[in-house]
Formats: structure tokens, C-alpha cells, sequence
């Protein structure tokens, strides 16, 4: 339902109007007696559009605060509308009628379009599959109205569009969508199409040259392969899956990597970087600097779900095509011995700990910072919204996301194993003061995500119970401790923690969980759909969400957060040496402070 104050408004309806030529109705409400001639707000301008008797897109008009004629009067014309509900294909079909091309009378896209564009292409996941999505523009693409010259120039202006779009959504997804098989076989069905229009329209000659800089196409054998003469199949056919794909451009999967746990004793594992392609002879010399045992004493064993146990030959790679190892992955001697005695009774702890005492604080800090960085510029935004939704139930969408889920809680777990596997007093205090220092230096190194981990490591309750320790910890520590732990507090909706991250400059890292709980907050607290149709609204909300995500990623003022790091900070950082066993965790901490 539209409300109308005045007849100069029906100019800015036309978007709507053009919406409404496939069998849409536009409904004019007049004004009847009015208790006051002032005109209503925008809120209570609603557009509703009806395609066989159902609702199939709603809109909501929106006010440029820069367009405003004499008296502050805002003029109709500068009056836009924003999507509040809609068929994802409603939707769609608007977000290109919205769109303005940068050529056109030397316009440029609105703030509002801008944002319209953003939240679709980083929520569009939530509604339709990449598959659907694909159809769908290349469905746009294709198109024929032709009754006359003007309907031939809109049918040109809509192709413009969709490849505007794609240009943006490629742009956007850089390489988060390259091995999607149904992304490779759109764009080189999309392409072939541009081709063809070559020679009907001339003017996208410009867009050929853009798709083949972004899907790094070549023009090979344009006029025989892709004569217009030769585009008889059908849409769904160049879709299917059944047909040969593109060539993988996409990025390599040896750039991939994941956090790999290669247990050492039964209750603890060193926390090691492995790429895609990592072989179990590599993984291994990496084990054997680790933890100085001579490389050709060991020997890598997968234990699988049901118990079995595999042992690795030098070239078998360690991790499957989905970045999972391949088992449990345990480092023994030749003799199928542990590596190590377990850690309870092993006699070379203490020089463990002197190694971390030696060991620069802020060195420390920024290795961490160094180690999460190269992880964070990899999320794209739409792994929040996989991670959130599980539309696909697999983790090839949220590797990054999980992998930096998966150090926060990695590096909570060392300050815990550090502390709990020091077994003199004083040395114990040292170390609680190393690790605060180490937060404080996270937080100045704007690395929210390894500051939240070492708090918590410190709060856990195996530590936190250690009286004797906490009770020689200097004044000074104790106020920064508690200082910092202010940051942490959850109450009011961690608005301590929100308040300095919002001080902070870009680049920064945050503390992920916060951000995934505040996009399940809204998932759950607002329905995706109604009545049949997307709930834009929640997707807006979303979008402003994830867009955090790119606005910590940016370093507009040269504010650089990674700096170089010592290679022996790095190498002790790199490779974390983790007891992830609970009980094993809570017999250390009694062993040290016996219950009274």
C-alpha cells in the first residue's frame, strides 16, 4: 500500500511503475479527510507490490537529507526507496532497477543503492543458494522486450546492470567464490552471452574487457566458439553440472592452511600451522625442531575415529581436501614410545619455564599479533554468515573464521599449560606477570583477540584458584590486571569491550565470538522470512555487522598492526605446546595448591 501526499510524488514512483509491468498492481491510496495537513513521515510510506494476489515486495521511502528544495521542503523526486521485504527475486529485480551505471549524465550510484548492493551480495546466502543466484542474473541478462527502439535501450541498460552487479559481486567475493563450481560455469556462460551481444551492441566492449580481467578469460576463437549463431541451448543446460567446468583460477589450495594438532603425549599436542598440501616427512622435521629430537627417531601415526591406527609414510599428506587431518595425529619414536614422559613427571620442565621468563614481553605480543593478522585479512565477511546459518552444513565457507576461532582458544590454553606446569612459587608470579604485561601489549597492538584469550586463560578456574600465586603478585599487576579485565566484563552488553574497540584505528583485530554472537542475536531474534517473502530489514542488520569485519581489515591511514618479530619469538609462538586435557589441567593446579 502506497500513501501519496501530493501528485508531484508519482514522479518518484517510476522505479515502482517499472516494477509493476509483469502482472504487478500499483495501489494509490488517496487522502481522505486528514486530522492535520502535516504530511506524514517516511516511515509511514510504505509501497506494497501484488503479483497474483500475493505480496511480492515491499518498500520503504527514504529521504536524501542533502535534497531539499525551497523552505526545506525534501523534493519527490530526490525521494528513494529502500527494500523492507520481498521474493528474493523481487528483491533482485529492484536492486538492478535501482541501480545507476557511472556514464549515465554523469551520475553516480547513490549512498542508499550502494548500500542496497552491499547487504545482498553479503547476505544473499541466508535466501537463495550461489547457484540460484547465478540463474537468476544470467536470467536478467537475457531478457528480450524488444517493442521499439526504447525498449531495445532498456534491454541494454539492464544487460549494463547485471554486469555492473557482477562486476561488484566478484569484486567483493575476490577469491571466496573462484572454486565454486557453479560460479565458474555462470561466468563463462556469462561471457560467451557478452560476446554474442558484441555485435548487436558494440558499447560493451568495455564490460568484455572487465569480465576478462576478473575471471582472467581469454578471447580465443571469439567469432567460431561464440557465434551468435551458436547459442541455441537452454539456460538451465549451461548451469548443469553435468557439463564441463572452467579451470580452477581461482586461488591455490596450497595457500590454504589450518591449525593442525599433532599430540606429542596423550593430553598434549603442539598447536602447528599446516597448508593444504603439507606432507607428514615436512610436518615432521617441523615436530623435530620443535622439540629437539632427532628427525629420524620419529614417526607419524593417524589414529581414525574407530581406534585404528595408520602410520604415515613420508609423503602422505596430512590434511584431506576439506583442511581436516586425516586422524589424530600422534608423533612417536620408531619404538611406538612417546616422545615425551608425560608432562606431570617430565624433568626438563623447568628449563621450559626459564625459556619463557627469557622471552620479551612485547616480542611475544607481537608475534601473536603477527600470527592472528595473517589469519583475520583472510575472513571475508560471508563466513560469518556460513558459520551463523550452516546453509550448507560444511565447513569449506569458514576455514579462516574457524582458524582464528581456533587460535583464541589455543592461546587460552597455553597461558593456562604455562602457569599450571610451573611448579615453584616464585617463578609461577613471574609468570602471571609476563602475561599480563603480554595482554596489555595485545590490546596496544590493537589484537582484541589474543588480549580476550590470555585474560581468560588467567580467569580460568585452574588458575584463578592458585590463592598462594595471586597473593604475591605486586599492587602495580593487580590494578592492571583488574583494569584490563574491565575490558572483558560482559555486562551491558560488553559495552566496555565495544566502547575501546571503537577508539581503537584501523587495521585492528577483534574478538570474533562477540561478533558472531551479536549476528545470532539477531538471527534469532528476527524471523527471516514473512509471509513467504525475505526480511530485508534483518538482513540490513546483518550486513552492518559484517561490515565491521572489512572496516577492521583496512588501513586507510598507514596505521600498520603486524611489525617484524624476532625468528625465535615467532618459531616458540608458531608452535604452541598445549595440555588440552581439563582433569589433566585440574590435577596440575591441586598438585601446586592442594585444597585446604
Amino acid at each position: 500500500m502506497c500513501v501519496l501526499h501530493d501528485k508531484e510524488e508519482l514522479y518518484s514512483m517510476e522505479m515502482v511503475q517499472r516494477l509493476a509491468k509483469d502482472g504487478c498492481r500499483f495501489l494509490q491510496r488517496h487522502k481522505g479527510s486528514e486530522r492535520s495537513s502535516e504530511p506524514q513521515s517516511d516511515e509511514a510510506v510504505r509501497v506494497c507490490l501484488r503479483e497474483r494476489g500475493s505480496d511480492v515486495l515491499v518498500l520503504q521511502r527514504i529521504s536524501s537529507p542533502t535534497a531539499r528544495g525551497g523552505g526545506g521542503r525534501v523534493e519527490a523526486r530526490n525521494r528513494r526507496y529502500v527494500v523492507v521485504s520481498g521474493t528474493p527475486e523481487k528483491i533482485l529485480e529492484h536492486l538492478l532497477d535501482d541501480l545507476t551505471l557511472d556514464d549515465d549524465q554523469g551520475t553516480t550510484p547513490s549512498k542508499e543503492s550502494d548500500i542496497l548492493v552491499d547487504d545482498f551480495l553479503l547476505t544473499y546466502p541466508v535466501f537463495m543458494s550461489t547457484s540460484d543466484l547465478c540463474q537468476a542474473l544470467l536470467g536478467h541478462y537475457c531478457t528480450k522486450r524488444y517493442r521499439g527502439k526504447e525498449d531495445r535501450k532498456e534491454a541494454l541498460e539492464r544487460k549494463r546492470k547485471v554486469l555492473h552487479l557482477v562486476s561488484q559481486w566478484m569484486a567483493l567475493c575476490k577469491g571466496f567464490l573462484r572454486e565454486d563450481e557453479h560460479v565458474k560455469l555462470f561466468t563463462k556462460t556469462l561471457y560467451r552471452y557478452v560476446l554474442d551481444d558484441l555485435y548487436e551492441h558494440p558499447i560493451l566492449e568495455k564490460d568484455v574487457s572487465e569480465l576478462q580481467k576478473l575471471y582472467q578469460l581469454h578471447r580465443r576463437h571469439a567469432v567460431d566458439e561464440y557465434s551468435p549463431h551458436r547459442k541455441g541451448k537452454a539456460l538451465f543446460h549451461q548451469l548443469s553440472l553435468k557439463e564441463n567446468s572452467l579451470q580452477s583460477r581461482g586461488m591455490p589450495r596450497e595457500t590454504r592452511a589450518a591449525l593442525c594438532h599433532v599430540y606429542v603425549t596423550m593430553d598434549s599436542f603442539l598447536s602447528m600451522r599446516a597448508h593444504s598440501g603439507m606432507v607428514a616427512e615436512e610436518l615432521l622435521q617441523a615436530v623435530a625442531e620443535r622439540m629437539e629430537v632427532p628427525l629420524e627417531k620419529l614417526v607419524l601415526l593417524a589414529v581414525t575415529y574407530n581406534g585404528g591406527r595408520h602410520l604415515l609414510q613420508p609423503q602422505d599428506r596430512v590434511l584431506s581436501d576439506s583442511l581436516r587431518p586425516v586422524g589424530r595425529l600422534h608423533v612417536c619414536r620408531k619404538d611406538l614410545g612417546e616422545v615425551l614422559n608425560p608432562f606431570t613427571d617430565n624433568s626438563e620442565l623447568p628449563q621450559r619455564t626459564a625459556r619463557m621468563l627469557s622471552i620479551n614481553t612485547w616480542d611475544v605480543a607481537v608475534a601473536l599479533t603477527d600470527f592472528d593478522w595473517t589469519i583475520f585479512q583472510s575472513i571475508h565477511e560471508q563466513e560469518l554468515v556460513y558459520f551463523t546459518f550452516s546453509r550448507h552444513g560444511s565447513n569449506s565457507h569458514t576455514v579462516a573464521l574457524e582458524l582464528l576461532l581456533q587460535r583464541c582458544n589455543e592461546v587460552q590454553q597455553w597461558v593456562m599449560t604455562e602457569v599450571l606446569l610451573c611448579s615453584t612459587l616464585g617463578k609461577r608470579v613471574q609468570l602471571i606477570k609476563k602475561f599480563i604485561k603480554i595482554a596489555a601489549h595485545c590490546k596496544a597492538q590493537r589484537n582484541l583477540n589474543c588480549f580476550f584469550a590470555i585474560i581468560m586463560g588467567l580467569n580460568t578456574a585452574a588458575v584463578s584458584r592458585l590463592s598462594q600465586t595471586w597473593e604475591k603478585i605486586p599492587g602495580k599487576f593487580k590494578r592492571l590486571f583488574a583494569e584490563l579485565e574491565t575490558i572483558t566484563d560482559p555486562s551491558l552488553n560488553h559495552k566496555a569491550y565495544r566502547d575501546s574497540f571503537k577508539k581503537m584505528k584501523a587495521p585492528k583485530i577483534p574478538f570474533p565470538p562477540l561478533l558472531l554472537k551479536d549476528i545470532t542475536f539477531i538471527h534469532e531474534g528476527n524471523k527471516t522470512f514473512h509471509d513467504n517473502m525475505v526480511n530485508f530489514e534483518k538482513l540490513h542488520m546483518i550486513a552492518d555487522t559484517l561490515r565491521l569485519i572489512r572496516q577492521c581489515q583496512k588501513d586507510h591511514m598507514g596505521n600498520g598492526i603486524t611489525q617484524k618479530s624476532s625468528s625465535e619469538v615467532r618459531a616458540y609462538v608458531d608452535y604452541l605446546h598445549i595440555i588440552d586435557n581439563q582433569q589433566t589441567l585440574f590435577e596440575l593446579s591441586h598438585r601446586l595448591e592442594p585444597r585446604a
